[in-house]
């Protein structure tokens, strides 16, 4: 899709995120007008970031938003030709946070479906919201198709992953409802700069349960810049279409496993017996599938 940048203008719901800051940049940096929605949750290290580039950038506009407050919403979309839905919770998950965070979605798809000038919605889900159900580990391929089971999540109290399910199921339901052309990114772990300092808590969320997973083949990362790159291509691309897994790096050896816990530090310390070697030389089998995401980024996409 060649988007004249010049009249383009993308909204970031919500920028304070720790993704949606890195799609606000590269959006700015690829010569688009932002709207940065910062949702109300306290002041933020991003925040004040977002606020202060708000000064010296005439492509920059940032709105509070309350997503529980539908209005707030419409007034931040007003003119725009996207929006990057990447709501997250900076407390971290709980049950509570669940129902907060489907019925905020609920309304920025809605809002969405009443401001004519939106094109597309690019919504930012989770891997969690694939992976986790009884029978995972002895699934061949776990791809795009796949969906977490409610129950089993409720069950172990695995919120981040019900949060992400329930949330972009309701978006998908909502979205062909209104007629909405809608992609969803799926990503892994989110590593990067500053992350432990950012965005600590949603990573601890995602983390729990992190020991099932690895074994099970679908612990994955991905680098916050190579995932703010995948939304801006599924947004410029008019045959991107569906869900994409996003993921740099399948976590399925003890080595890898260990540069994980290196990149998230000090949010999860060293084993002692790892700080001077490696042990052990157990490959757990690989499950997950991203072919659909290569497409996107190599070469157009495919349903």
């Amino acid at each position: 899709m060649d988007h004249d940048k010049s009249t383009s203008c993308c909204c970031v719901l919500d920028a304070s995120t720790y993704v949606g800051f890195w799609i606000l940049k590269k959006l700015l940096s690829r010569g688009y007008s932002v709207h940065a929605a910062i949702r109300r949750n306290g002041e933020s290290e991003i925040e004040e970031m977002i606020r202060e580039m708000e000064t010296t950038e005439e492509r920059l506009v940032v709105y509070d938003v309350d997503v529980l407050d539908y209005q707030s919403i419409l007034v931040s979309l007003k003119t725009c030709n996207v929006v990057f839905c990447c709501l997250d919770s900076p407390e971290g998950y709980d049950e509570k946070e669940v129902d907060l965070e489907v019925r905020g979605v609920i309304n920025v798809v809605e809002a969405c479906g009443r401001t004519e000038s939106i094109e597309k919605i690019v919504f930012s889900s989770s891997l969690t919201a694939s992976i986790w159900r009884d029978n995972i580990g002895t699934q061949k391929d776990v791809d795009e198709k796949c969906w977490s089971d409610q129950d089993f999540c409720r069950s172990k109290k695995l919120w981040h992953a019900l949060a992400k399910m329930l949330s972009e199921k309701a978006a998908w339901a909502l979205a062909m409802d209104r007629r909405l052309n809608m992609v969803s990114i799926n990503p892994g772990l989110v590593v990067g700069p500053s992350v432990a300092q950012h965005n600590a808590r949603p990573t601890m969320s995602y983390l729990k349960g992190a020991a099932q997973m690895y074994e099970n083949g679908v612990l994955a990362y991905v680098d916050v810049k190579f995932l703010a790159d995948v939304h801006i291509r599924a947004f410029e691309d008019v045959s991107a279409c569906g869900r994409y897994f996003c993921f740099n790096q399948i976590v399925n050896t003890e080595e890898e496993a260990l540069k994980l816990v290196e990149s998230l530090s000090p949010l999860i310390p060293m084993p002692p017996r790892y700080e001077n070697e490696m042990h052990g030389s157990e490959v757990y089998e690989e499950r997950l599938r991203n072919n659909k995401l290569s497409k996107l980024v190599e070469a157009g996409s495919a349903c």
